[in-house]
């Protein structure tokens, strides 16, 4: 795993950024990819590896902002926020739980607590990857940004609390996902300095990359295919994100004089983003797009559907807000045959104030929702409706959530390590399970791990290509029907870098065959 370094020396190694939106204008570029986040900086290294590479993201960068780089001020960025340029940007969903997303060059990575750990072995098989492929994708990921945590005292005492309430075996450090306790990874080094997927960038051809940041997409351009009479994506539309000006800007991919060799568009944007995009661009329903005047490119019927987020629970051990330094998870419980996770972490509320929550989430939920457009101005979020513990199944898995709650905030080892300070919580009197049905209903939470808007099979195939049209993938978690491990970063970093792999293998075989034919 690499040794912590330093900022000097690997801004030199960053790829081409700009935010001068008239030095794109009118481009070309192999591979046009929208969103620098999670999935998409990883994609966009391995892609460079052979093509040229346009990674558009509507945020700044990371790197110079110790909110986002600095594991002392872990947490801060994430309660500031604005409408066009803070790093996270908030939305409501219709069930009335606050959320965030990402709006900065590493996405969600330059803003989560930053706990690495892999999908099960069952989660990869029923996703139809290549284990090996996933495996060696894992494994590039790990050797660059990954980190062996130093427990913090606070992070002890969880991990002890864990323990001490059932929740075995203890597996140390591992990047699996196994039922019990452990240590994950991290990606925060030894010196407290955070890796995004931005870092990523590094390893990829740099002068095959260019980066614009400070920009959002408007939509996909397309074309006619008169061999398939199927439109092709062409390339994008795209204004400043500040609302400075409404300028749209236009940037394409290159046209090559073999079609077989054609790159794409390729939309990263997230689960809130990408179906957006998708549907600005005349793809989704009819009958949506039509009240909004939007041109019909293709008629998805199921962009936008299969919206999930992990339900979660959270109570404060502390008595009241102190002045802690803001510690990330690094240890988590998985019990109840993986469908519960817990951890512990201590949370800024201020710059001044922070609390000591445990919070545990429930995954492989039943219950899903759906995202819709509430204007055509792609700075502004889409409407998503999860709902929350609709079913019952997962009504029934959220008051698991909140009985291993008490469990966990009456062990001796939180009461040993706060004294005093402990905090007599009310969730902790009650018993009966029509009590703490109400808890859940009423205090139900987003870990941000949502998920969906662009699944594969129905409206992406096996190859992530977006049916009913050419030359347009989606690739990050709008993809995924379930929340993979003990959260997606780790899966989406090395999805980015797993499909990234199999363009390469399929243009190479592509190219291949062409030749043969001649």
């Amino acid at each position: 795993m690499p040794a912590c370094s330093t900022t000097p020396t690997q801004e030199k190694r960053l790829p081409h950024m700009t935010s001068n939106v008239n030095e794109i204008s009118g481009k070309s570029f192999d591979y046009i990819i929208v969103g620098g986040g999670t999935t998409g900086c990883p994609l966009a290294a391995t892609l460079s590896e052979r093509f040229s590479v346009l990674l558009v993201e509507r945020g700044g960068s990371p790197y110079g902002n110790p909110l986002i780089m600095d594991k002392r001020f872990y947490g801060l960025s994430l309660i500031q926020n604005d409408e066009y340029s803070s790093v996270a940007q908030s939305f409501i969903s219709e069930d009335g739980v606050p959320n965030l997303r990402g709006r900065v060059l590493g996405g969600s990575s330059a803003l989560n607590g930053g706990f690495y750990s892999r999908a099960s072995g069952d989660f990869v098989k029923q996703a139809g990857w290549n284990e090996e492929m996933v495996k060696d994708a894992y494994e590039w990921i790990e050797s660059k940004v990954v980190f062996k945590p130093e427990l913090t005292p606070w992070q002890t005492v969880a991990e002890f609390s864990f323990l001490e309430t059932g929740i075995l075996p203890y597996n140390g450090y591992s990047l699996e996902h196994i039922e019990g306790t452990k240590v994950g990874g991290s990606i925060f080094d030894q010196c407290g300095r955070r890796h995004t997927s931005a870092d990523l960038l590094m390893a990829g051809n740099s002068k095959n990359i260019t980066v614009l940041l400070n920009a959002t997409v408007m939509d996909v351009i397309f074309g006619n295919n008169s061999k398939t009479e199927e439109k092709i994506a062409l390339g994008i539309r795209f204004i400043k994100s500040d609302g400075s000006s409404h300028k749209i800007h236009r940037v394409y991919l290159n046209q090559p004089n073999d079609s077989s060799s054609l790159g794409d568009v390729i939309l990263a944007a997230g689960a809130l983003g990408s179906p957006q995009i998708l549907m600005l661009s005349g793809i989704g329903s009819y009958k949506h797009l039509k009240s909004f005047n939007l041109p019909l490119v293709t008629d998805l019927k199921r962009v936008g559907h299969g919206m999930k987020d992990s339900p979660g629970l959270a109570v404060y051990v502390d008595s009241k807000p102190q002045k802690r330094l803001p510690d990330p998870p690094q240890v988590v419980g998985i019990t109840d045959n993986f469908k519960t996770i817990i951890q512990s972490l201590v949370l800024p509320l201020s710059f001044n104030q922070t609390r000591i929550p445990i919070a545990t989430k429930l995954s492989f939920t039943a219950s899903e929702g759906k995202l819709e457009l509430t204007n055509t101005d792609p700075r502004n979020n889409p409407s998503v409706k999860f709902n929350y513990l609709d079913k019952e199944e997962d009504s029934k898995g959220c008051i698991r959530m909140a009985k291993l709650l008490q469990k966990v905030e009456s062990s001796q080892s939180i009461a040993w390590y706060l004294g005093t300070e402990k905090h007599n919580n009310h969730v902790l009197a009650m018993t009966s399970e029509d009590e703490l049905k109400k808890f859940c209903k009423k205090n139900v939470r987003t870990f941000y791990h949502y998920h969906g808007g662009c699944l594969v099979g129905s409206v992406v195939d096996k190859d992530y290509r977006v049916y009913g049209v050419e030359g347009l993938r989606v690739v990050d978690g709008s993809t995924l029907s379930e929340s993979p491990g003990t959260n997606p970063m780790a899966t989406l970093l090395m999805l980015g870098r797993y499909q990234g792999k199999k363009i390469i293998q399929e243009r190479t075989s592509s190219a291949n065959s062409g030749q043969q034919n001649r």
